[in-house]
């Protein structure tokens, strides 16, 4: 496919919103590359890296071994979401801390439009396709409801973090993010890049890599016989990760990671459910757990003694709404 600059600035832009939502516990960048409609494309590509690759750069050069890795439209998109992905890691931290009902709200928008967007692709609905989407929605509804364990220092483990979270931030609607919380490797990961520690980004990349490269051939061969099925099963996992994504959240349990003490927030007065979340972002090593309930923007903010900001929690949805709109329009233009 030929393209031009623009074409190339297109989708480094779209890397960008790829990696400010995978920066965000619960967003999948998958999600957004499905959308702007690069998701295939991302997919055969990464599919096709391997070691014929490296026989083509031997016996004929780099350019043709450039043109075989479609190589300018992987350095346009990876350049966008490295650079997303490390700028907005700190912006969505203190989001999450500061603003969490206002960012989750713009996200739980952001997925009911893409819920729409992904599953009318779908050519055939038929009993198997059926399944299949509520198949993908029960376990992202499950997978949202794990809880996280405590943060794992150990610099290799992120390895094996980096090897699972990639195949979760490449599926639509299950967040890497989160997968890095509940395996206890976000805050570790989250340090990493903020004190930029070269060795343990490079054994988190590694084991990306890894992962990527087995995923992903999964994936083309499901698209390529199961087209249909994969693209149900995919919407399913968006829309079970709607669970996820609900601004209004009320902490059941936590378990303190020093003690293994069980604190039940039903039984612990004047204790809300912000203060809870803002304290588990801050100090992730604190706890083993940490178990939420989706509840209603009034009962919210009686237990919090806040304001449910619903309104504006209202109108950022309807932002997150429209600018899949933006996407996809801009992801269906012809090269």
């Amino acid at each position: 496919m030929q393209r031009r600059l623009k074409d190339y600035l297109f989708i480094s832009l779209k890397g960008v919103a790829m990696g400010a939502a995978d920066a965000v516990p619960g967003v999948s960048g998958g999600t957004i590359a499905f959308i702007s409609g690069i998701y295939e494309e991302l997919v055969t590509t990464i599919s096709n890296v391997d070691f014929s690759l490296f026989k083509t750069l031997k016996k004929e050069g780099i350019l043709p071994f450039w043109k075989q890795l479609n190589g300018n439209f992987l350095l346009a998109l990876l350049t966008g979401i490295i650079i997303s992905f490390i700028s907005f890691m700190r912006l969505a931290k203190f989001l999450l801390e500061e603003h969490p009902v206002l960012i989750w709200s713009f996200f739980f928008g952001l997925i009911i439009a893409s819920i729409y967007f992904v599953g009318k692709q779908i050519k055939k609905w038929s009993s198997s396709t059926i399944i299949a989407l509520i198949a993908g929605a029960v376990i992202a509804f499950y997978i949202t409801g794990l809880p996280s364990l405590a943060s794992n220092t150990n610099s290799y483990f992120l390895f094996i973090a980096g090897a699972i979270a990639i195949c979760a931030m490449i599926l639509p609607g299950i967040s890497g993010s989160f997968i890095l919380v509940i395996l206890g490797a976000y805050k570790t990961l989250s340090d990493a890049f903020h004190d930029f520690d070269i060795k343990k980004i490079a054994l988190f990349a590694s084991g990306a890599v890894v992962g990527l490269l087995s995923f992903s051939r999964v994936l083309k061969w499901l698209f390529k016989n199961y087209h249909n099925l994969t693209l149900a099963l995919l919407t399913g996992f968006i829309l079970g990760s709607l669970n996820k994504v609900w601004p209004y959240k009320k902490t059941l349990k936590v378990m303190e990671d020093t003690t293994g003490n069980i604190i039940d927030f039903e039984t612990v007065s004047n204790f809300g459910t912000l203060g809870i979340y803002q304290k588990s972002i801050q100090n992730f090593d604190s706890y083993k757990m940490v178990i939420e309930q989706s509840i209603s923007p009034s009962y919210y903010a009686e237990i919090n003694q806040v304001n449910a900001q619903l309104p504006l929690a209202i109108g950022l949805m309807v932002v997150g709404f429209l600018t899949i709109f933006i996407l996809e329009k801009v992801g269906n233009k012809p090269e």
